[in-house]
């Protein structure tokens, strides 16, 4: 929802810094309001409800990290989320506050809110989380070095290793190269510290005020994902270089009924203050992943990593849980299933392993919810009339539930 509204700066009706307090408070209810409206709770397919039942037997994780929204690779987004089902995350070292606006009159820290924004919608639909610094899109910068000048190498250093050693990527991918090639100096700065923030992560004397907080965390490769904008005729490249790896990402799930080009593509045309959109299509699409740190790997991304249940001690019966329910699951009849998620669910206390335990915890009840048939915000928001008396006396007032209603649903509020 935009509001529009016309105030003469020319004639000083009203001092710069009123107007643009304004502006602030027009943007904040707008975006209040069409929260309030475009929230629509998920509700999950049964074909959506087995992927997530699939990826909670999958335990890695891949962060892709770039300087600006909208600098992501949506398919290979799409494809680590959706495809291999991994842990997936995009961090983004800045906001784009010194961008382009193509939908409206915000610059600056307003526009880093609208993209911010964007961010999050693009990984509600690829199925990722998203991750900042607090670096400063202040415009375009010709160097590297100029760029860590003015960010503060260190602070900014320092985010990307939290992030590192809080989300534990298996895998890190990289848009840019370190160097002109990349094009701004944005670009090349976010492979330079990307190839620093690798070394530091496990390193415990590294920022260790970060770990009363968090452990040192060492993923096991650094790649870069190669295109024609940086390696001349990559394809015939790849072939002779032992450091390339090229990898189809454009898979058809058939679960979901779209290709991970049709996800990236959706997930792409939420950057609308750069005027993206598309259409997606299905059929063949060739990534290229060179090597920058770590072992190469040969057929997969996650060559070499463990990416089952065997990793976390106590693990290993809890993963053949979950296969068993997969197995199971009837996709007319989800409720079915829950009395073995419920198990899964205790099973769950016994994993050892903090970090995975949190991540699969989030997953399952998301996924027994789905079964139920439960919609994630549709709880009972306002306490019932029975509570309201405690609070507030006889002011008791019915829940949102009842008023209104023919029939109460809960005791305290039939009384009143």
């Amino acid at each position: 929802m935009y509001f529009e509204f016309q105030l003469s700066v020319k004639h000083n009706f009203l001092p710069m810094h009123i107007l643009r307090g304004l502006l602030i408070f027009f943007l904040f209810i707008g975006s209040f309001w069409q929260g309030a409206i475009a929230q629509i709770p998920e509700k999950l397919s049964a074909g959506e409800i087995q992927l997530t039942l699939k990826k909670l037997n999958v335990v890695g994780s891949a962060l892709y990290l770039a300087a600006h929204p909208d600098d992501e690779n949506q398919m290979v987004i799409g494809y680590l989320s959706q495809e291999l089902l991994m842990n997936t995350g995009y961090l983004a070292l800045t906001r784009g506050d010194g961008g382009q606006n193509l939908v409206g009159p915000e610059i600056r820290e307003l526009l880093g809110v609208m993209r911010t924004e964007e961010l999050i919608q693009a990984r509600k639909v690829d199925g990722s989380h998203q991750f900042f610094t607090r670096a400063i899109d202040f415009g375009y910068s010709k160097t590297t070095d100029e760029t860590l000048k003015l960010w503060n190498k260190d602070k900014i250093l320092s985010d990307v290793v939290w992030v590192i050693r809080k989300f534990r990527p298996d895998v890190i991918i990289t848009r840019f190269p370190p160097d002109d090639r990349a094009g701004h100096g944005h670009h090349s700065t976010s492979a330079v510290l990307a190839a620093e923030a690798f070394e530091l992560a496990g390193d415990p004397n590294s920022y260790p005020e970060q770990l009363q907080y968090v452990k040192p965390w060492q993923p096991t490769r650094l790649m870069l994902n190669d295109t024609e904008w940086f390696t001349k005729d990559i394809a015939a490249e790849s072939k002779k270089n032992d450091s390339i790896l090229a990898v189809n990402v454009g898979e058809y799930n058939p679960l979901l009924g779209k290709s991970v080009n049709e996800i990236a593509a959706e997930s792409r045309s939420k950057h609308q203050s750069q005027g993206f959109g598309s259409t997606g299509s299905r059929g063949q699409n060739m990534e290229y992943f060179r090597l920058v740190k770590g072992s190469m790997p040969r057929k997969s991304l996650f060559d070499g990593i463990d990416t089952t249940w065997n990793r976390v001690e106590g693990g290993k019966a809890f993963g053949q849980m979950i296969r068993k329910a997969y197995e199971n699951f009837q996709p007319e009849n989800p409720s079915a299933i829950v009395p073995v998620l419920m198990q899964i669910s205790e099973a769950l206390k016994d994993v050892k392993d903090d970090y995975w335990q949190r991540v699969k915890r989030e997953e399952l009840n998301h996924v027994i919810a789905a079964c139920m048939g439960a919609v994630p915000g549709n709880t009972h928001r306002y306490q019932c009339a029975g509570q309201a008396k405690r609070r507030r006396g006889n002011r008791a007032r019915h829940c949102r539930v009842c008023l209104g209603s023919r029939r109460y649903h809960h005791p305290e509020c039939r009384s009143n």
